[in-house]
């Protein structure tokens, strides 16, 4: 006789089991470990008895050889408790067939849930995450940004996942603070910040949603600064360049003011009579590096990143010719 062994996810809503799992359920004698298991209140709706007993691994694998017995995991699978339970089976002259019968499986995406949970209970629990703010966080925000742009240009992946978890928690901890506030104060919550980009990526890429044919990337590029320019008019934006963040890096900025521009018909004379000195050079510089295809931030970065590597080279080669301290 077995031991069936059925297991939920705590990311998924409760009573939401496979087939399998109620046809398991319903074949014999249900035991769990604790009274406020979520999944009780449906099995008593199907008529499902459950006895909740004090976990002990020896009397589940005893059981288990006698009749058909289910155990309804704990949400966090009560990997302890069955790793008990196999050795004791293990012990035995006849071990019952212990089967693991999965209830509900996790979604891509379900961790984001946890991430969520827990964010939540540090805003209530810990003092430094309660008294941030939107403010607050701004520097943590770029530290991450530029974190996550460094692991990409060393190309260390593994080093891209910590760094893209660092950013992805601003986010949701800047949701959480909007959460607080109420709506007609600005207030809303991450499902509102997925609901957003989720629509826009829908309204954007019409070729994917909407039957839209394309001819390649070229027209996408077209239809999205198409759909852009919709967007911009309906929300009462009538310069082409409302929308660029003044506070980003001077040479991001100053290609993403040129490209706007371009875009719009802008002549290149507007960029030549920008004024003199250092800044007009840069601004030019700027143009120049588009103009070749090339990005001036990423351009600038590779040279700043080069020279860093020669310094370093300079020092190793100071030190071996200075010789050890004689301090």
């Amino acid at each position: 006789m077995p031991l069936l062994v059925v297991t939920s996810s705590p990311r998924v809503a409760p009573g939401l089991l496979s087939g399998r799992a109620w046809a398991a359920l319903g074949s014999g004698r249900v035991l769990t470990g604790s009274g406020e298991h979520p999944l009780l209140p449906y099995l008593a709706q199907e008529d499902i008895p459950v006895e909740v007993v004090t976990p002990d691994p020896a009397a589940l694998a005893r059981e288990g050889r006698e009749g058909t017995v289910v155990w309804l995991a704990a949400q966090d699978g009560d990997e302890a408790l069955m790793r008990a339970v196999g050795h004791a089976a293990l012990d035995m002259d006849d071990p019952p067939v212990i089967e693991l019968v999965p209830g509900s499986y996790d979604l891509p995406g379900a961790r984001l849930l946890d991430l969520v949970a827990v964010m939540d209970r540090l805003r209530r629990e810990c003092p430094w995450d309660a008294k941030q703010t939107h403010e607050s966080l701004v520097p943590y925000l770029l530290e991450e940004s530029y974190e996550v742009l460094e692991t990409i240009e060393d190309g260390d992946h593994a080093a891209l996942r910590e760094e893209l978890g660092d950013l992805l928690l601003q986010v949701v901890f800047h949701a959480r603070l909007a959460q607080e506030r109420a709506a007609e104060d600005g207030g809303f919550d991450v499902d509102d910040v997925a609901g957003g980009i989720l629509d826009k990526l829908v309204r954007r890429h019409p070729h994917v949603f909407a039957g839209t044919v394309v001819s390649g990337a070229d027209e996408v590029n077209a239809n999205w600064d198409t759909i852009k320019a919709a967007e911009r008019a309906a929300k009462g934006r009538r310069s082409v360049l409302d929308g660029v963040p003044m506070g980003q890096p001077a040479l991001s900025l100053a290609s993403g003011l040129q490209s706007r521009a371009e875009r719009a018909g802008a002549p290149d004379s507007l960029s030549r009579a920008i004024g003199q000195g250092i800044g007009r050079e840069l601004f030019d510089l700027v143009r120049r590096a588009r103009a070749a295809g090339l990005d001036p931030e990423a351009e600038l970065r590779a040279a700043a990143r080069d020279y860093r590597d020669r310094v370093h080279t300079w020092e190793r080669a100071h030190e071996r010719a200075e010789g050890p301290s004689d301090g």
